[in-house]
């Protein structure tokens, strides 16, 4: 008979001071809170995307502050019993909770972080009141309501000892051809001692799952992903209330949460259907039809091309970066400055890719919902 788990954190304390509780590093050493059946249900509480540095009393000269090589306290990891390495791991989702201890989340514009962080140097915060179920409303952004559609912006399972090293090394080189990386790093890491050097930074999402934040993933959905050490070592963190397809400003509504999981092993299909990367399902509208749709919008467009007009050929992260500026463009004919609406892209916009089969000019679309505005 299937069996009910819960895995509790103190939601007004760090990571560091709870550091049975989660960890903020991958790594296979960690070892598990639970080892659960599958089918068994999972009930797990997750801190905030930035462990606490932010409360509903910080300002925009507390986001200068924020330091991030404390992001993601993730709550786990979960052991799965009977799941091997070559297995996939359904993970359902079957409930979120938003805040339950204070019905705050917030989107902060850190510098340095995010897509068009060359654009916005300024540290910017936008505090957010989480009408329960229904819409998030903001002081810093008057007349926008943004509804319910929660998801973790973290699932992942651990990498084996294996995938950790050659994980290790592909970044580095990529690090050392100029790309935007973030190596290991014990400056902040938990836990500490060997894993602390060791572990792979949250920051980017891998063949485990991980910082994938996935709108679509709603209750409802499962998550596919492909098990590379014993247990699948599961955890989860950075719920989300909210975000855009997109998540530009790097941040979306952050909340604290409770997630209500299940998991069921499907043996051997990873290794057998070479399945490399998370997939995952949903059997009905992910979220309300006017925003999944959505019913009515206004979108700008963009293509690889600089200000200069200088051409690239298929760059796909250029025509969605002029896709963006020009939405930010067009959210200031609304009445909205620049800060405001980017953080309106990063939790309401999505970006689409239109097409990418016209070279040099593949188009990105960004897609502003208008049911947002109240």
């Amino acid at each position: 008979m299937a069996a009910s788990h819960h895995i509790s954190v103190d939601a007004y304390k760090a990571l560091a001071e709870q550091s049975d509780r989660g960890h903020n590093r991958w790594h296979e050493g960690i070892p598990p809170l639970a080892e659960v059946e599958p089918g068994d249900t999972v009930s797990i509480e997750t801190l905030d995307a930035i462990d606490g540095q932010l409360t509903p009393n910080s300002d925009h000269a507390d986001v200068g502050k924020v330091d991030l090589s404390l992001v993601h306290p993730l709550t786990g990891p979960v052991a799965i019993k009977g799941a091997e390495p070559g297995d996939l791991l359904e993970v359902k989702i079957l409930e979120i909770e938003a805040d339950p201890w204070e019905n705050w989340g917030f989107t902060a514009e850190v510098p340095g972080f995010g897509y068009l962080r060359d654009l916005f140097p300024d540290p910017y915060l936008v505090h957010w009141h989480l009408v329960d179920d229904y819409y998030a409303e903001s002081p810093q952004i008057p007349g926008v309501r943004i509804p319910y559609s929660p998801f973790p912006g973290i699932m992942g399972l651990a990498p084996s000892a294996e995938l950790r090293a050659s994980t290790t090394a592909r970044e580095q080189d990529l690090i050392d051809r100029g790309g935007m990386c973030l190596p290991p790093d014990p400056a902040g890491a938990i836990p500490g001692g060997a894993i602390a050097s060791e572990g792979l930074r949250t920051i980017p999402p891998r063949e485990t799952g991980g910082n994938i934040d996935i709108k679509q993933l709603t209750p409802g959905s499962s998550l596919f992903l492909p098990v590379h050490t014993p247990g699948g070592l599961f955890s989860t963190g950075d719920v989300h209330y909210a975000q855009g397809d997109c998540e530009a400003c790097g941040t979306a509504i952050e909340m604290r949460s409770v997630v209500h999981l299940r998991f069921k092993i499907h043996k051997g299909l990873a290794e057998s259907r070479n399945i490399r990367f998370p997939q995952l399902s949903h059997s009905d509208y992910f979220t309300g039809t006017e925003m999944a749709v959505p019913r009515r919008f206004y979108a700008t467009t963009g293509m690889p091309l600089h200000p200069d007009g200088r051409n690239e050929s298929e760059d796909l992260s250029l025509a969605a970066r002029n896709a963006l500026i020009s939405m930010i463009d067009h959210l200031e004919t609304r009445g909205y400055d620049r800060q405001q609406g980017y953080a309106i892209c990063s939790v309401a916009v999505d970006l689409k890719v239109s097409q990418v089969v016209d070279a040099p000019n593949f188009i990105v679309s960004a897609m502003l919902p208008l049911d947002i505005f109240v």
